[in-house]
């Protein structure tokens, strides 16, 4: 039998646990990317030094390759390429084409929920600083400035005001592929939002799952995640009418079998919203934590799914115990000592530590996703324990700067 082959797109350390998985289920896993560097190239059978957003050229080494599966685990700038190779070729797919440029188009994906009756913040998508500051007279403030197109928070500002928008546009466009930004309406959230990994088979929802998502407010961006934890705070009517609203996106965008990273909250309001869905495993190591909290392996049955084999036990299931992850960030620029952590909490708690900062590396501001230097697995008894570690981790937790 011929060994299927799995392209891969992107390098970053997120894809690790993928290659594994791709190996354990035998197939032949390339790599590409533009960084010759990057970890997840040392762990494939095969590199090329090919950019993932350039679509027409992916789709030439896919046809030189003769590949079986296409997948962007995590990486977010290669979603749309993977969904147009997929299209092209004819290969099993997360979903028709243009509904994967929906999803992942903040605009577009704006604009579409509004039309099918979905709750959504008001927002509207900019080509330019000079047409965005034209339309001030409809925000309304504190609203929030991210690029259309960029994930991991990067590029992302909450402005309170008037006078401080224009330095906010600058840096969405600054890390916006097309060059085009999103001004929305900040919904201010009941509880913590929600950010995690979810499952569809043949477009039915079969495993969901949602978190309380943390963020420093000490940190560079204070918008970038820096601990996650499950159970969410939801209540159970609120999870029940999230997913059926995520079950009528999916179905009114005709998707098929994929993972998906999906952000959710709950407003003030008492309203429940989809901020982003996108047919990609998240970054962070989310589908790992499910993994850790449930048993589900969605990793594996994602790569199972991109080469068209069967998938294997995905099916909800309660989480064992309380778990969290914290990621693990430097407050400012400099060169890492080490990482301190509680002889008690650690032996107590710590279920699993994965540093990847090594001494005298240089580390950076906690600014995006990309500034993390490693994570932290954490198993409580009870939700009570887990809010009283997660809100005194400065006094448990260190990271040391040289």
């Amino acid at each position: 039998m011929k060994q299927k082959r799995l392209l891969l797109l992107g390098g970053l350390r997120y894809l690790l646990p993928v290659i594994e998985a791709a190996h354990k289920q035998g197939y032949y896993v390339i790599t590409c990317d533009y960084i010759p560097n990057n970890i997840a190239h040392k762990y494939s059978d095969e590199y090329h030094n090919v950019s993932i957003i350039d679509k027409e050229t992916v789709l030439a080494l896919a046809h030189e390759l003769q590949i079986d599966g296409i997948m962007s685990f995590a990486v977010d700038p290669g979603v749309v390429t993977a969904a147009y190779v997929q299209e092209q070729m004819g290969l099993p797919a997360f979903g028709p084409y243009e509904s994967v440029c929906i999803l992942q188009n903040k605009d577009k994906f704006r604009n579409f929920l509004t039309q099918h009756g979905f709750n959504v913040p008001r927002a509207k998508g900019f080509s330019s600083i000079e047409e965005a500051l034209d339309e001030t007279y409809w925000y309304s403030w504190p609203v929030i400035v991210k690029p259309t197109d960029a994930a991991g928070s990067k590029g992302v500002t909450r402005v309170n005001s008037l006078e401080d928008l224009e330095p906010a546009l600058k840096h969405a466009f600054e890390h916006s592929i097309s060059k085009r930004v999103i001004v929305e309406e900040f919904i201010e959230k009941q509880g913590y939002s929600s950010d995690t990994d979810s499952f569809s088979v043949n477009g039915e929802l079969k495993f969901v799952s949602y978190s309380a998502q943390r963020f420093d407010d000490d940190a560079a961006n204070p918008y970038t995640p820096s601990a996650y934890s499950w159970p969410s705070t939801f209540t159970i009517e609120q999870k029940t009418e999230l997913t059926s609203e995520l079950q009528r996106l999916l179905k009114l965008l005709r998707m098929h079998t994929s993972i998906y990273n999906i952000e959710t909250r709950i407003g003030s309001n008492g309203k429940p919203y989809i901020m982003e869905v996108s047919p990609r495993g998240g970054g962070n190591r989310l589908a790992e934590m499910l993994h850790f909290a449930t048993g589900v392996d969605l990793i594996t049955n994602a790569v199972r799914a991109a080469v068209g084999d069967e998938i294997e036990k995905i099916e909800q299931r309660a989480y064992c115990g309380h778990w969290a992850e914290v990621i693990l960030h430097a407050d400012r620029d400099g060169r890492f000592k080490s990482l301190a952590i509680d002889e008690k909490i650690y032996q107590a708690h710590v279920v699993q530590t994965d540093l990847w900062v090594k001494e005298n590396n240089k580390v950076s501001a906690f600014k995006g996703a990309n500034d993390a230097i490693g994570t932290l697995v954490l198993k409580f008894d009870s939700e009570s324990e887990l809010e009283q570690t997660l809100a005194h981790q400065k006094d448990w937790l260190t990271v040391e700067l040289k």
